[in-house]
């Protein structure tokens, strides 16, 4: 398994190297996942064009870390796309990962050739919200709260049709360590990109699974509504996750933007 250091954490990473000259992208997990989460989209797009997948820290096999706020994960990020030296980079955030993706942008735009922002918004949540989570995890462990952030990551339909799969999710998220976990529920409580996200100048994909509990259409739409240019599609048949729920359908978004980088054709402007 893949490890590198980078300014003392230690993140678990897969890279599937291409040929040809598409840019790269990089792959964000959500809050309480790992980069599993992200194994149909990896297996599709394998070979057409390079690709990253990550642990961010404080879940799956990366060191927890000290997570203050959103910049700590912004600077694992950043590491990551230097050790390796990457350059026009795309990036593909999920809920907290597309908050990381837009802080790396606002940090360092020269970076970023476009991004795929999925089931995530310029802000989310309350404080109470999020305070109300922490405190429940702290108290009880993240297992008391499971069922419910589940039923927001995945349709009713998954929860009849897929549950073994279900249950490995269910496993997936009560795994994660307690701290990971909390720091990166403050790290989300305390971002906002409303202003940020008005000065993206890079072709934008975001995207919405049409049951998402958690970051509902219409949030991620008010996120695209800021993002000059931004182009706002719905997955059918999808909770928070489309990736897992709908990788078919997310797969064929993320070709057809790729391909319009690629002529030039993009959506922006």
């Amino acid at each position: 398994m893949p490890f590198v250091t980078i300014g003392g954490i230690t993140l678990h990473h897969r890279q599937i190297k291409a040929t040809g000259k598409a840019r790269p992208i990089i792959f964000i997990n959500s809050l309480g996942t790992d980069f599993r989460i992200w194994d149909d989209i990896v297996a599709a797009l394998d070979g057409e064009m390079p690709l990253m997948v990550y642990d961010k820290r404080g879940h799956g096999l990366s060191d927890i870390g000290d997570i203050r706020s959103i910049d700590d994960h912004v600077d694992d990020l950043a590491g990551l796309i230097d050790h390796f030296g990457l350059e026009d980079v795309v990036l593909c955030g999920l809920s907290v990962g597309g908050m990381i993706a837009q802080g790396l942008y606002a940090r360092r735009p020269e970076s970023v050739a476009a991004m795929i922002l999925c089931d995530t918004a310029h802000k989310i949540g309350t404080n109470e919200s999020w305070n109300t989570r922490i405190a429940t995890v702290e108290r009880s462990g993240i297992q008391a709260i499971a069922d419910g952030v589940l039923k927001v990551w995945f349709t009713p339909t998954f929860h009849t049709a897929r549950m073994a799969e279900l249950d490995g999710y269910w496993n997936m998220m009560t795994r994660q360590a307690v701290a990971g976990y909390v720091g990166t529920c403050a790290a989300v409580r305390d971002a906002d990109f409303t202003d940020a996200a008005r000065r993206v100048a890079v072709p934008t994909l975001c995207v919405a699974g049409d049951q998402d509990g958690s970051t509902p259409p219409d949030l991620v739409r008010s996120l695209a509504d800021l993002i000059p240019g931004s182009r706002f599609e719905i997955i059918r048949d999808a909770g928070h996750i489309p990736c897992v729920e709908q990788p078919q359908a997310l797969v064929a978004l993320i070709r057809d933007f790729v391909a319009s980088l690629a002529s030039g054709a993009d959506n922006h402007g």
